[in-house]
């Protein structure tokens, strides 16, 4: 009987040994699956952190210096402040913003025709597109951007720059809302019996009522060449009409926006004749 016993004790310890032996390696592969996870997790978040600072880091919103300072072609974020508009076509949207500190130009910003109607003037806006140069004219292009309801508007005074035309210094204030005071008509070409004109339509005359208005006024002895941008004012306001009715000689004051092509080519948006 104890033989049988020591045999069964005997049978009874090398089943529980052979019982160990495959539990064991099943504890290992638990173990290692869970390292795995763990690791493929960390490596998940890490990815997902690495990409949001790498989206933050793109978006991060520039001061006017700064933006100034950038790279053309480089992408930039503005915020600011919509002015005025000046075209929307085929979800594409041009608008003169500006901030405390400068202006900015958005030349075919996406936006739907919806959200054009949104852009009334002192709107904050965010806006991501890439700084782009266009005839000596600093703009944001292939522009995207998103309305900031935060309650913040903004509408610019005008900044008198008449005693900077002809300066370095104008182009300083690119694209701001500007004024000029004092300055005389003169003459912006002549009509198809050559009589001098006030005013052009289109820069050679070839356009009609409706198309931009070119007209030149001087100045301390020089003249400058001003335009009204159809699109922004057309041939209903009443700058494209006071503008029309011009006559050489008078002296005008006038707003605008310092739009440049090869050279200052400020887009009028009021024209008074002085008194």
């Amino acid at each position: 009987m104890k033989k049988l016993s020591v045999l069964a004790m005997t049978m009874a310890l090398s089943m529980a040994a052979v019982g160990c032996a495959k539990t064991a390696p099943a504890t290992e592969t638990t173990a290692a699956e869970t390292t795995a996870a763990e690791t493929t997790a960390e490596e998940t978040t890490t990815a997902e952190e690495t990409t949001e600072a790498a989206d933050s880091e793109a978006k991060e919103v520039l001061s006017y210096d700064e933006y100034v300072a950038a790279d053309l072609d480089s992408e930039v974020t503005v915020e600011t402040y919509v002015q005025a508009k000046q075209s929307w076509w085929e979800d594409k949207a041009t608008v003169y913003t500006q901030d405390q500190d400068g202006a900015y130009f958005v030349y075919n910003m996406a936006c739907s025709e919806a959200d054009y109607e949104l852009l009334t003037p002192g709107t904050k806006i965010l806006v991501t597109g890439y700084k782009s140069e266009w005839s000596g004219e600093v703009e944001i292009i292939d522009a995207t951007f998103q309305i900031e309801d935060d309650g913040d508007t903004f509408i610019a005074e005008p900044l008198d720059v008449t005693e900077m035309l002809g300066s370095d210094e104008l182009i300083d204030h690119q694209n701001q809302l500007v004024s000029f005071k004092g300055m005389t008509v003169e003459a912006a070409g002549k009509d198809a019996d050559g009589k001098d004109v006030a005013f052009l339509y289109n820069w050679d005359g070839s356009g009609s009522d409706g198309d931009d208005l070119y007209f030149n006024v001087s100045y301390n002895g020089e003249t400058y060449t001003f335009t009204v941008e159809s699109y922004l004012c057309d041939n209903s306001t009443d700058v494209y009409k006071a503008v029309t009715s011009l006559e050489i000689g008078q002296t005008v004051d006038m707003e605008g926006f310092l739009y440049w092509y090869e050279g200052a080519n400020p887009h009028i948006t009021s024209v008074k004749v002085a008194e």
